[in-house]
């Protein structure tokens, strides 16, 4: 917790796991503080002997929330927040997700396609839109035609018009170059 009292959020601008947790914040309501790590500048913040002391990982998001620094993985920060339910369907929407996106669009395509309706239905937010949105960002921003994928598209506008999406967007952020801001 910083001096204010709020969690602190190590984070990089553009890393879609940081996003993931700056959306699942800001759906909570949750104020914290960011204190950006630059994964580029000086090799690597990340790397640096402060930061290794924090979290030996070396990597982004780490969250210090309620007395304790959460670093292992995306997903504990994302439960600590309270983000993922322990409902079991809940959990199998995140691994078909997960799955999915590792496999790339064509299989999140057809399950999102199977499921329509269940990952973005008016404000319910589903663990998997915390991972669609990062994910097509990242494929835009190497220009992935989207043309195939309309499921996809029509989803991620949705997510992107909620106010969480807009405040977490990585062009929104304190470390966001001048150049990349909105």
């Amino acid at each position: 917790m910083s001096e204010s009292g709020k969690p602190i959020l190590y984070s990089y601008f553009r890393s879609s796991c940081s996003w993931r947790v700056r959306i699942a914040l800001a759906l909570k309501g949750i104020a914290y503080e960011t204190v950006p790590v630059n994964l580029i500048k000086d090799g690597g913040q990340q790397f640096s002997k402060d930061f290794q002391a924090l979290n030996p990982m070396k990597q982004v998001p780490t969250l210090k929330i309620d007395g304790i620094t959460i670093h292992q993985s995306n997903l504990s920060i994302l439960k600590k927040v309270g983000e993922v339910s322990k409902d079991l369907r809940e959990e199998t929407q995140l691994t078909w997700a997960q799955n999915a996106i590792t496999s790339g669009f064509n299989a999140l395509e057809q399950i999102l396609q199977s499921t329509a309706g269940k990952y973005c239905v008016g404000d319910e937010v589903t663990m998997a839109d915390l991972c669609l949105v990062p994910q097509v960002a990242n494929a835009e921003r190497f220009k992935v035609d989207f043309t195939p994928y309309p499921t996809i598209s029509c989803i991620n506008k949705r997510l992107l018009a909620l106010e969480a999406f807009q405040v977490s967007h990585p062009c929104r952020q304190p470390d966001t170059p001048t150049e990349l801001r909105a």
